[in-house]
């Protein structure tokens, strides 16, 4: 009798260890992806840089540029340029613009992907709203920069020769729980 215990008490402690291990795993899961898709640009996850390259190259590239909104958000959302052509490593610098044309103050927050996939690792932006809260009052509007630019490395590439446009779009969704400063005042963006 005293062995059948034993071996349920090894059975109960493996199954409680299982559990425990499932349970960190997935508390891990969420900043791991994250890591993983930051480091490769998996799902048209941009890069994101402190400084420019030393100097552009002669590849053209155009970079188009996309906006929209999640169901139920009442506020107008667009690019101020649809797109621009630049050499690969010039800065670039487009503006978004977004209104609040519902009856209460709303934060939003916008997520973000570069298309084709296979470009995102190349993509880099230096300043962006995306992941920061944007607090809009009824019938209020703000532009918001983006500052970016494409690795030269792209042109090292030869999965990426084929790569002359890229797509950035946005979707400005609105944000579950707002912190206190993005309820209470307008954050610069950036």
């Amino acid at each position: 009798m005293s062995e059948v215990r034993n071996r349920n008490r090894r059975t109960m402690l493996a199954c409680l260890g299982l559990v425990g291990t499932m349970i960190g795993v997935s508390f891990a899961a969420v900043p791991l992806y994250d890591l993983f898709c930051r480091v490769t640009g998996f799902g048209g996850t941009t890069q994101v840089a402190t400084a420019l390259p030393a100097a552009p190259v002669e590849r053209r590239i155009t970079v188009r540029f996309d906006a929209s909104l999640a169901d139920g958000l009442p506020w107008q959302f667009r690019p101020e340029t649809r797109s621009v052509t630049l050499a690969v490593g010039e800065n670039g610098l487009v503006n978004y613009l977004a209104s609040n044309r519902g009856a209460e103050a709303i934060v939003g927050t916008a997520t973000y992907n570069v298309t084709p996939h296979k470009a995102a690792i190349y993509f880099n932006k230096l300043a962006c709203f995306c992941f920061t809260e944007q607090p809009l009052a009824p019938g209020e509007s703000v532009t918001m920069p983006v500052s970016f630019f494409v690795d030269p490395e792209i042109v090292n590439d030869p999965n990426l020769a084929d790569v002359h446009t890229i797509t950035l779009s946005y979707t400005f969704f609105r944000a579950k729980t707002p912190t206190a400063s993005a309820a209470g005042s307008r954050q610069p963006p950036g």
